[in-house]
């Protein structure tokens, strides 16, 4: 049984099309590169790239990368002791704190968003009427609703 006729839902054409993205997806990784140029790994990036937009709270930060507030506050000490973020009196409540960028973490966060954003040489090797389809493909799939769990 070839790869695409083990394929579930749809068993043509999406099926192999859903093979087709993941496989490119996953020879595109870059969570290897944020390892060697950061030593961070996906989620820590991801918060890195959040709070270059505002500051936030640990309880919203648990909620934005859906972990636990211990859990959240593991992650934050640990950003904290490599320089990239601290912690500051809220404004509005002085019990709370609100997570900041430090300088380092800015430079960190513009870093990860690069690496995370760069398209790779075989995607910008495309003629731009074929990225053209692609870039409206996905943002057809991307507008769908999403299944709540």
């Amino acid at each position: 049984m070839s790869p695409e006729s083990s394929t579930t839902g749809d068993e043509g054409g999406a099926g192999r099309a859903w093979l087709g993205i993941r496989e490119f997806v996953t020879s595109e990784d870059r969570r290897r590169a944020l390892r060697l140029e950061l030593d961070l790994g996906m989620a820590k990036a991801e918060l890195l790239i959040r709070l270059a937009q505002a500051p936030m709270t640990l309880r919203e930060i648990a909620q934005a990368i859906e972990v636990d507030p211990s859990a959240a506050t593991v992650g934050v000490d640990r950003l904290e002791r490599r320089g990239f973020v601290r912690r500051e009196a809220h404004p509005d409540d002085a019990r709370r704190k609100l997570v900041h960028l430090t300088d380092a973490g800015a430079q960190a966060a513009a870093t990860a968003q690069r690496i995370l954003n760069t398209p790779p040489p075989a995607l910008t090797a495309l003629a731009a009427d074929d990225l053209t389809t692609l870039a409206r493909i996905f943002a057809t799939l991307n507008s769908q609703p999403k299944p709540t769990i």
